[in-house]
């Protein structure tokens, strides 16, 4: 079981945002208790969701500031209607709901990030709001961390969690993630909502560049259609309620943490990619440069047929040197090498003379696949999970606002 990290409270309640009179929770809040160092990362996609951008203005508001109880220390997530494409209506409805929750928790608005998932293009049903809000607030301190999961998903499968309790000088902390996504997911901030909590004290600004780079590390390394959403958002908190400071060396133990509980989110993120049955673990290294490795890693990623071979469990390597060699990356074709499972299929610009078909049937009926490119150019490498593509991701796009 994770355990929540000292200092903060979660609730969870049904509002039937997507209209199918269900019970099933749709509306989520976290809280600390006590200020907290916030941090977020969002949406690189030019059409930013009313909640993208209230809770960016937030963030950029108090900077690098020492924490408060005015600034930033909740997090409001509504699953149902990604409140995006709504104009000024959007961000009235949004700072609206904002003035609901913080009244019936006794904080004010701007305390509270909000982020938001759901069909692109509807407005808020404020009125639902008003009736979950009571509920919402009456809750508060007595969901688990799995009901806030559970309350953010979409068309996810399953829940995903992750914590992780360290060691520092001044004894431990913990820290505590949730995340929802599996469509619309590629790097530069998949088409995601999470949340991660930590007790650690830790100044403003090294905790909001400490998150960047895990996140670029990891959510940034994943993708599962090539599609980027209008509300992808990552917010986190620390808000030194275990009375344990993060300072010199302790930091790289912290960011370690942090990395590892964002990592564990970022591979469920792929492993339940809609439809999918297959994560690829894509690494490319011998480029010129780390930024060609990129290129070439994200290219053979987001190939529809590579993710249909996979799926398909066929060792194809001519997608893959295809994909690689229209990436717009320099090397020699006679110099790359390609490894599918360990199994090497392509060398000396020719496939290999191994049995590709019976060395890869059992490796390639798992769910992890690893896939190794080597260009023999320079140093440069990267790693990026992509998952495959089946018949179930077209039936669950086709019908997702039925």
């Amino acid at each position: 079981m994770i355990m929540l990290p000292q200092g903060f409270r979660l609730a969870a309640a049904a509002a039937d945002f997507r209209g199918k009179h269900q019970e099933r929770r749709d509306l989520a809040l976290a809280v600390s208790d006590v200020p907290a160092a916030a941090a977020g990362v969002f949406t690189t996609n030019l059409f930013q969701a009313a909640p993208v951008q209230v809770a960016r203005a937030a963030l950029d508001a108090v900077g690098d500031a020492a924490p408060s109880f005015s600034g930033p220390r909740a997090v409001l997530i509504n699953s149902g209607q990604a409140n995006a494409c709504t104009g000024q209506d959007g961000l009235d409805d949004c700072r609206a709901t904002l003035d609901m929750v913080g009244a019936a928790v006794d904080m004010p608005p701007s305390s509270i990030l909000p982020a938001s998932t759901g069909v692109i293009g509807a407005r808020m049903d404020l009125a639902k709001w008003r009736a979950a809000v009571p509920a919402l607030a009456a809750s508060l301190g007595h969901a688990t961390l799995e009901d806030f999961a559970r309350a953010i998903m979409t068309t996810d499968a399953f829940p995903k969690l992750s914590g992780a309790e360290i060691r520092l000088t001044g004894g431990s902390v913990r820290l505590a993630g949730a995340a929802k996504g599996a469509g619309m997911i590629c790097p530069n901030m998949a088409t995601m909502l999470s949340l991660v909590l930590c007790d650690a004290a830790v100044d403003p600004a090294v905790w909001r560049a400490m998150f960047r780079r895990a996140v670029d590390a990891t959510f940034n390394r994943v993708t599962v259609d090539g599609d980027t959403s209008t509300n992808d958002t990552l917010i986190g908190l620390a808000n030194g309620a275990s009375g344990v400071r993060a300072e010199d060396d302790d930091l790289i133990v912290l960011e370690e943490a942090l990395t590892g509980v964002l990592g564990d989110l970022a591979y469920m993120l792929v492993k339940d990619g809609e439809g999918a049955t297959k994560v690829m673990h894509i690494t490319v290294s011998g480029a010129a440069t780390d930024a060609d490795a990129d290129a070439v890693a994200r290219t053979v990623g987001h190939s529809q047929l590579v993710k249909t071979a996979m799926f398909g469990r066929d060792p194809n390597w001519g997608r893959i040197v295809a994909a690689a060699g229209r990436a717009g990356v320099a090397f020699r074709p006679e110099d790359l090498r390609v490894t599918l499972c360990g199994v090497e299929l392509f060398r000396d610009g020719r496939p290999t003379d191994l049995d590709f078909d019976a060395l890869l049937k059992e490796p390639l009926a798992g769910t992890d696949v690893a896939l190794e490119l080597i260009l023999g150019t320079g140093p440069g490498s990267s790693k990026l999970l992509a998952s495959d593509l089946s018949h179930a991701y077209v039936s669950l796009n086709a019908d997702y606002r039925s």
